[in-house]
């Protein structure tokens, strides 16, 4: 038969005969991919993982000298009712805690946070009940900035000292036109602490608001208006800005008698310092300060590293002796790391796919299917901006995923090109018909692996914008694939030599000729054989395929292999927060923030010394301490981040005295976070401390568990003042009072002034021997409003409570979080499983009004579950309809998509084999696999139905489309795992996030192939069957026609 009767179409028309024709237009297209891609990835935004900070709106109050339920109630719920009625909030968190309010709201996804922003700060300048003392409400988007790298300086010197040395290193580094944002962390604010003598204040009539306010009148720098001139117009300026401690020492407080004046140095003692609060900052046991410098915009981690680096000399020159400066972040070296990993394991996705290719078809089709690869890749690139797409450890994997997906286009069109050519055509003829041939189902196999991506950009939340690049990346590598595919490819192959003439030409066909033979024996003796006896005993065959199916899917099912949200990036750092009882001394703080450091050292001591760790970073704030241990890069150092944490738990012992522990492991991204995360709400705070109580107790029988930590806190010891029947005759009032008493023990900020890039505050209270014990409050004088004073206790009773330390609240109700993590991760879904049988219900029994609610990772987990199930049903809708428009059939798609599931079962026993747990990006990979099984699938009913038209009987049909498909199906799979391999099998702790992804589609494809190849034929034999049973006479070609 004349090869050009095999197919009916022309090889004169078209825009693919015309593209296999032209000698340079598809070199000009490739080139033009070629170089424009090159440019792009030059100029496209680089840095470590995507954004994924959801839109967060935080309001904050602070209102100094307050108690917590003070708080709550005057600040909180007046913020909270006036904005709950805004559209587009998902969740409203609120924290009331001594002296600040805080308030987190957390927007819905795809809303306009600007305009959502400006809605919730004109709904909270509205309200007009908040107390007179409270600071004017912040309201601001949250931050996305991107910590680069951490400066740290540290030794025996003052803090002063440490304070002037980083703030010149800071401003320095700001001259840099490379470096945008440079701040100091954990750095406490200046302030010129005014310190009054109360008995000079009793012998001059005064206040602590008196003194604030001579402050604030004589400390003055502002404009007082203009002169219009004859010559122009003069300003006219009061110009008494006080900046040194001499110059506010001579503040005139009061004229006295005789003509003298009071001045605020006869009546106080003034220092300049930083504000005065419990908070120590060391690094490697040493006084030190921190700088952080991010990156904005366009700006690389390379690019800002490279610029810091270039000035760390000239600051280092600067130091004065006893000054050590340590780089203890750096993430120029993760990315650095990443990206080298992440190429290395395309470079060799990519060899293996051309090794592959080479073994099965002639050398130079091998090579030029391969290229196809790289081109559609630097293609992608130009697109990527425009999809608003960077260059990060997420889009990189996409790539490789892509790799081991992209390739089969290539392979359907360049295999059958090879398939006319092997059957006498010529070359340019064999490029026009093959790609005829399968350019429609290429392009539904192109369309359905599209929308097979598309339910991972419905994720809600946090998981959804980490993971939005991968379907973005696989898009437009696709999209420009089926450009190479169809009008590149051909081409290249069409204009080849009929024969090679080179030495390595000649070598390489005769083992291309020894594999062909090979295979083609495997097919006659082993394939053909076996598919027939297949097709003999279909229900039997299915029947099998089915056991496999359900055995599979029960043993996930069972929970045996585990589930995580998010597998977690291993951090270079462990950050061990521990939390002691409200009102906790200095000395208790430093005692236990010693013990940590001491575990840290013996860690470190036994776990290879400098190979391990790099250094400390230990400090105190409030009744929290917070130590980290900088741990060197994941191929240096024998441990990873969990085994560094539990032998550090182990080191520590159990430490006394305090309130919850916590060993945080998780690096930038979503798998943070505690493993369980439980959130009680009532109306009654007793009830929530018992409730959490037992709750935290009934996780302490789980095996597993550890850092077990609930929100509640024991709370504070208060005295609550009330005013008297003598202080009321007096003419005070409970305000008059409070206000004294505020000051007195807390003090006044009697003004704020700009001082370079610092606020420098003026904070004006009694001396510190006059308010540090329960005494001293119980002598301070109150002035009345005669201008006498009287002790407190004549104008008021005091009785001694408990108040809480911290008030918490989700969407109005008064909650507690209790946390755990569980080690396994993976297990966390049989403990909470095991906590909904027996241990809630209970709960909800002994503690009448509870609410009970997962939160946390568990919580994201059921959205992220929901959204992609319904995602998941709308991309099968439309594959459906996208595999029944090119074989014209409403059976045919059905028996496609079977091999869906089946890819599933590969999914699984891959992660089996491997001893990997399921996670959310598993599923995303079992999502994605989808359309992928699809593919072989298509093209084999495709071919059978082309044999249908000719009048075949059915059983030879599906035996004939089934030996002529099995050379490129088994190609795609090598090429798909193999491409996919490096990834499957890497080892590096850097990449084990992505692992799970590359599994579920390496082995699923694996196993969809045994699918495809004798599951779908004898499906197609039971269809015939039904329609034998039913007795039609209208054969399955009939009613499955590809093309009329």
């Amino acid at each position: 038969m004349n090869p050009k009767a095999l197919s009916g179409k022309s090889t004169k028309r078209g825009a693919l005969a015309w593209m296999a024709r032209d000698k340079v237009t598809p070199n000009l297209l490739m080139l033009l991919l070629i170089i424009g891609g090159l440019f792009a990835s030059w100029n496209i935004k680089k840095e470590i993982l995507p954004p994924f900070d959801t839109d967060v709106v935080n309001i904050t109050v602070s209102y100094s000298g307050s108690t917590p339920e003070e708080i709550d109630l005057g600040i909180i719920l007046p913020i909270e009712s006036a904005i709950q009625g805004i559209d587009g909030i998902y969740q409203i968190d609120s924290t009331a805690s001594s002296g600040k309010a805080g308030v987190k709201v957390e927007l819905l996804d795809g809303v306009d946070a600007n305009q959502l922003l400006q809605e919730i700060d004109q709904e909270v300048s509205r309200i007009t009940t908040l107390p007179d003392e409270a600071d004017k409400p912040s309201v601001a988007l949250q931050s996305r900035r991107r910590n680069v790298m951490e400066l740290m300086f540290y030794g025996d010197v003052d803090e002063i000292v440490l304070r002037t040395i980083a703030e010149n290193s800071r401003d320095r580094l700001l001259l840099d036109p490379g470096l945008t944002l440079v701040d100091l962390k954990q750095a406490p604010d200046h302030e010129v602490q005014v310190d009054v003598n109360p008995d000079q204040l009793r012998r001059y009539g005064l206040t602590i608001s008196d003194v604030a306010n001579k402050i604030k009148e004589q400390a003055l720098d502002q404009s007082s208006g203009e002169i219009n001139a004859s010559g122009g117009d003069i300003n006219v300026r009061v110009q008494e800005r006080r900046d040194q401690i001499n110059e506010f020492q001579n503040i005139p407080i009061k004229s006295l008698a005789g003509g003298s004046t009071l001045l605020l140095r006869d009546i106080a003692e003034l220092t300049r310092t930083f504000e005065d609060s419990p908070k120590e900052f060391l690094y490697n046991g040493k006084p030190a300060l921190a700088i952080n410098v991010y990156s904005i915009g366009a700006q690389t981690p390379v690019g800002v590293s490279d610029a810091v680096n270039a000035i760390l000399p000239e600051i280092e020159a600067s130091l004065p002796p006893g000054v050590i400066l340590a780089i203890t972040e750096d993430d120029s070296e993760v990315y650095d790391d990443r990206l080298t990993l992440l190429l290395k394991n395309a470079f060799l996705g990519l060899i293996l796919v051309l090794a592959s290719l080479s073994l099965f078809l002639e050398y130079r089709l091998a090579f030029w299917v391969t290229m196809g690869i790289p081109t559609s890749f630097l293609g992608a690139m130009i697109l990527l901006p425009s999809v608003g797409v960077s260059i990060n450890m997420i889009s990189m994997f996409a790539f490789i995923i892509a790799l081991g997906i992209v390739v089969d286009d290539a392979i359907i069109a360049g295999e059958n090109i090879y398939h006319r050519q092997q059957q006498g055509m010529d070359f340019v003829d064999a490029a026009i018909i093959g790609a005829k041939d399968v350019s429609v189902p290429l392009t539904f196999s192109i369309l359905t692996n599209m929308i097979a991506f598309l339910p991972i950009m419905t994720l809600p939340g946090i998981l959804g914008l980490f993971m939005k690049a991968v379907p973005l990346v696989v898009i437009c590598v696709f999209a420009i694939s089926w450009v190479e595919s169809l009008f590149i490819l051909p081409a290249h192959l069409g204009q080849m030599k009929e024969k090679p003439t080179n030495r390595f030409g000649l070598f390489m066909d005769k083992i291309q000729a020894l594999v062909d033979t090979k295979l083609q024996r495997f097919i006659e003796r082993i394939y053909r054989p076996t598919l027939e006896k297949a097709l003999t005993f279909k229900y039997v065959t299915l029947a099998m395929a089915a056991a496999i199916l359900l055995t599979t899917l029960s043993w996930q099912a069972s929970g045996r292999l585990g589930f995580v949200l998010f597998p977690t990036i291993d951090a270079d750092y462990v950050t061990v927060t521990a939390k002691l009882p409200y009102g906790s001394p200095e000395a208790n703080l430093r005692s236990v923030m010693k013990t940590i450091e001491t575990g840290a050292a013996i860690v470190v001591e036994e776990n290879g010394g400098e190979t391990l760790a790099t250094g400390y970073e230990s400090r105190f704030e409030g009744v929290n301490v917070y130590v980290t241990l900088y741990l060197t890069g994941p191929t240096v150092r024998p441990l990873n981040t969990e085994e560094v944490a539990n032998a550090w738990r182990k080191a520590n012992g159990t430490i006394t005295g305090l309130e919850t522990i916590s060993y945080n492991t998780t690096g930038r991204g979503p798998g943070g976070g505690a493993s369980i995360s439980i959130e009680l709400g009532h109306s009654d705070t007793a009830t929530l401390k018992t409730a959490s109580e037992y709750l935290s107790n009934q996780l302490t029988y789980f095996s597993g568990v550890s850092d077990i930590s609930s929100s509640f806190s024991s709370g504070n010891p208060q005295l609550d003042v009330r005013i008297s029947d003598e202080g009321l005759a007096l003419g005070l009032t409970a305000n008059d009072i409070s206000r004294q008493l505020r000051n007195n023990l807390f003090g006044t900020t009697a003004l704020t002034q700009q001082e370079g890039r610092n606020e420098v505050s003026v904070k004006v209270r009694l001396l510190e021997e006059y308010r540090q014990s329960e005494a001293d409050l119980l002598s301070m004088m109150i002035r009345t409003s005669s201008g006498d004073y009287v002790p407190l206790t004549r104008v008021a009773s005091i009785k001694r409570s408990i108040s809480p330390s911290t008030v918490t609240r989700r969407d109005g109700r008064r909650t507690v979080d209790v946390t755990a993590q569980m080690t396994p991760r993976g297990d966390s879904p049989k403990v909470v499983a095991s906590l909904q049988a027996n241990v809630l219900p209970q709960m909800k029994i002994d503690f009448p009004g509870l609410d009970i609610q997962f939160g946390g990772n568990q919580q994201r987990e059921a959205e992220s579950m929901a959204s992609l199930m319904k995602s998941c049903a709308i991309a099968f809708l439309f594959i459906y309809m996208l595999l029944a428009i090119p074989f014209q059939s409403f059976l045919q798609p059905l028996i496609v998509m079977i091999a869906i599931p089946f890819g599933c079962v590969g999914a699984f026993l891959g992660h089996i084999i491997l001893g990997h747990g399921l996670s959310m990006i598993s599923l995303l990979g079992i999502v994605a696999l989808s359309g992928v099984v699809v593919n072989d699938s298509l093209m084999l009913i495709n071919t059978y139905n082309i044999y249908l038209k000719r009048d075949i009987a059915w059983r030879d049909a599906i035996i004939r489309a089934a030996t002529r498909r099995f050379r490129p199906i088994i190609l795609t799979t090598i090429t798909t795992f193999g491409g996919l391999a490096p990834m499957i099998f890497e080892t590096s702790r850097q990449a084990q996030m992505m692992v799970p992804m590359a599994i579920s589609l390496g082995f699923g494809i694996l196993f969809a192939t045994f699918i495809t190849l004798v599951i779908i034929p004898c499906l197609c034999a039971v269809i015939e069957d039904i329609r034998k049973f039913f007795g039609s006479n209208t054969k399955l070609a009939k009613e499955a026609i590809l093309t009329k």
